[in-house]
């Protein structure tokens, strides 16, 4: 959970500063007028380099895309030629002139050795060239080497090549620390679906079953609509969906649930058009519901009503679950909640601290219960959320 944490932290520390520096780049292409002293419009060039560079670091230091953080490393430093060498000993090389890649795979291996940056004066070339190796050290543990070739290697590019490794290796844990969190993500949905109630399962399958002889056509509808659940419950694909097809879910759900509790189970929608296409962590609307069902009506007599709204206000999308069945007692609730260790309402507790690592402490959801009084529970996604899911992606198209 602190790699969780601290990976949020880093996610929002990374997002101010890449507008912090998209905004001075923006200033750099207004001229020269507006950025005062030559030092201060280096800076800016030099901000501009880095942030060009980061994403093509976060995936490690041996896929093909780190050449191109060479390239603008290169830039940054003012060198002739820049190689990152991962520890798996692939290079990514940039600059003038070519076949310096075997130097900087010797130089690489020096630098691992020693743990320490490393000038050479003669990089094993005829020519004035030469070089300084600094290692990119993650936990101690050098992941790679950033090889600078000039001629000559001067002290301010060998305290530069020093602290570009050192950046490199921030960008290679954020990169490290943003794959955890999605498997963590990844682990948490997959712990959801082996939630999904056995109950609910078996309930439905003898729903079906009660229809086979009496109403056939009904039957079969009621097949569809479990198949029609569990492909997308268990499906494969990405962590975000769409409230729209969240809605598909909820619907096959309850009319599921329809064929067991018959007129006691009213549903009401009032979702506003404009928010169907808003993008939404994967089972986060649906475990609502069913946790509406389960603990909400299910305990009374008499069934009762589902009430699933959404709005938007702009900035935001606010989905809405209310239910006037039995309720809870709110510190009950609370506890329960807090606990994790009782077996009850699992969906919730999954989804608010999904809800939480996505969108920080704030994010979470907000419930309104209490004894014979009905449960609601609120969830906030922001609308302007990166659709940097590949899979959500490849869905669509």
């Amino acid at each position: 959970m602190t790699d969780v944490v601290l990976a949020a932290a880093l996610g929002v520390l990374g997002g101010i500063v890449l507008t912090v520096l998209l905004l001075l780049a923006r200033r750099l292409g207004r001229g020269a007028a507006d950025l005062g002293s030559d030092s201060e419009q280096g800076a800016l060039r030099a901000l501009h380099q880095a942030s060009l560079a980061a994403p093509h670091l976060r995936g490690g230091l041996a896929t093909p895309g780190v050449v191109r953080a060479a390239r603008h490393l290169r830039v940054l430093l003012g060198s002739a030629a820049v190689a990152i060498v991962s520890a798996e000993g692939s290079v990514s090389f940039d600059g003038t002139p070519d076949g310096l890649e075997p130097a900087a795979l010797r130089i690489a291996t020096r630098v691992t050795e020693s743990g320490r940056r490393q000038v050479f004066p003669s990089p094993g070339r005829d020519d004035e060239l030469e070089a300084v190796g600094a290692p990119i050290l993650v936990d101690g543990r050098v992941v790679g080497v950033v090889v600078a070739f000039a001629a000559p290697v001067r002290a301010a590019l060998v305290r530069a090549a020093e602290e570009v490794a050192d950046w490199c290796a921030a960008q290679v844990e954020l990169g490290d620390l943003d794959a955890s969190r999605t498997q963590l993500a990844e682990a948490e949905l997959r712990s959801l679906r082996a939630q999904i109630s056995p109950h609910f399962i078996y309930n439905a399958l003898t729903a079906i079953a009660s229809f086979i002889l009496t109403d056939p056509t009904r039957a079969r509808e009621l097949v569809l609509e479990f198949a029609d659940f569990t492909r997308y419950s268990f499906r494969r694909r990405g962590e975000f969906t769409t409230l729209a097809e969240e809605l598909g879910s909820i619907h096959s759900y309850l009319e599921l649930e329809r064929a067991r509790f018959g007129d006691r189970l009213r549903v009401t929608l009032q979702i506003a058009p404009e928010t169907l296409a808003t993008v939404i962590p994967f089972l986060s609307v649906q475990p609502l519901v069913e946790n509406a069902v389960r603990h909400g009506l299910e305990p009374g007599e008499g069934g009762g009503e589902i009430r699933i709204s959404s709005r938007g206000d702009g900035t935001h999308t606010e989905i809405l679950v209310e239910d006037d069945g039995v309720g809870m007692d709110p510190d009950a609730l609370r506890a329960t909640l807090t606990a994790g260790d009782d077996g009850l309402h699992v969906g919730l507790r999954n989804v608010d601290t999904r809800l939480r690592q996505l969108y920080g402490a704030e994010g979470g959801l907000v419930v309104e219960t209490n004894t014979g009084a009905g449960t609601l529970v609120r969830m906030r996604v922001p609308n302007s959320q990166p659709l940097n899911d590949p899979l959500l992606d490849s869905e669509r198209r």
